[in-house]
C-alpha cells in the first residue's frame, strides 16, 4: 500500500467512525452539555480526570473553560485533576495509584459539581474511583467512554450521562472524544454566552 493510501485509509476510519458517533450520541452530548451548563450558571465547577492520552483529554477541557474556546468570554471554573505532579505522585506513594484522583475529588469537590470522568476502556481503576467519590460528594458525572463502556458504565446512575463511542479502537475513540470536547465547549459558549459555534 502506497504511503498517501495507508493515510488515506486512516482519514477515512476516523470519518466513518465520527459518522456513526454522530448518530448515537447527540442526544447523550445534548444533555451533558445542559447539566454542565446548568451547574456553571449555580456557581459549581468542573472537574476533569482521566490516564494518559485522557489525561490530555482532561487538561485540554478545563483550559478550554478556564481560559477560552474559540471567543473571548469570562473564565469558566474548571480543575483538571492530572496536572499536579506532587500531589499524584504523593498520593500513588503513600496511599495508592487508584486514589490519585478521588482523593482529590474528596476535598475539592462540592455538591453540584461536575466530573468528567474520560476513560477510552470504561476499565480505568482510578476513574471508577473517582466516581464513586463524585457521587458521595452529591456530583454529577459525564462520562466519556469507549468499546462497551466497561466496569465505569455500571457505576453511572440515571442522575449521569455516559457519551461512549461506538468504536472499539482506541485511537478511534479518542479523536471522537476530542471532538465531544469541543462541542461540550462550543455548547457551554452558546448557551451561557450566546456564542455561535464556529464553522
Amino acid at each position: 500500500m502506497a504511503n498517501h493510501e495507508f493515510i488515506q485509509q486512516l482519514f477515512n476510519a476516523s470519518i466513518a467512525t465520527k459518522q456513526a458517533a454522530r448518530d448515537v450520541l447527540a442526544a447523550p452530548l445534548d444533555r451533558a452539555a445542559r447539566i454542565m451548563v446548568e451547574a456553571l450558571k449555580q456557581g459549581h465547577k468542573i472537574l476533569s480526570c482521566g490516564n494518559g492520552g485522557s489525561a490530555a483529554d482532561a487538561q485540554h477541557f478545563s483550559s478550554e473553560l478556564l481560559n477560552r474556546f474559540d471567543q473571548d468570554r469570562p473564565s469558566l471554573p474548571a480543575i483538571a485533576l492530572t496536572t499536579d505532579s506532587s500531589t499524584l505522585t504523593s498520593i500513588a506513594n503513600d496511599y495508592d495509584y487508584q486514589q490519585i484522583f478521588s482523593k482529590q475529588i474528596s476535598s475539592l469537590g462540592q455538591a453540584g459539581d461536575i466530573l468528567l470522568a474520560i476513560s477510552t476502556s470504561g476499565n480505568s481503576a482510578n476513574v471508577i474511583q473517582a466516581i464513586t467519590m463524585a457521587q458521595q460528594r452529591g456530583m454529577r458525572i459525564v462520562a466519556l467512554s469507549g468499546r462497551d463502556g466497561g466496569d465505569m458504565a455500571q457505576q453511572l446512575t440515571a442522575h449521569d450521562v455516559e457519551i461512549r463511542v461506538p468504536s472499539s479502537i482506541t485511537a478511534r475513540i479518542q479523536e471522537v472524544h476530542l471532538l465531544a470536547i469541543h462541542i461540550l465547549c462550543s455548547r457551554i459558549d452558546a448557551d451561557m454566552f450566546g456564542h455561535q459555534p464556529a464553522k
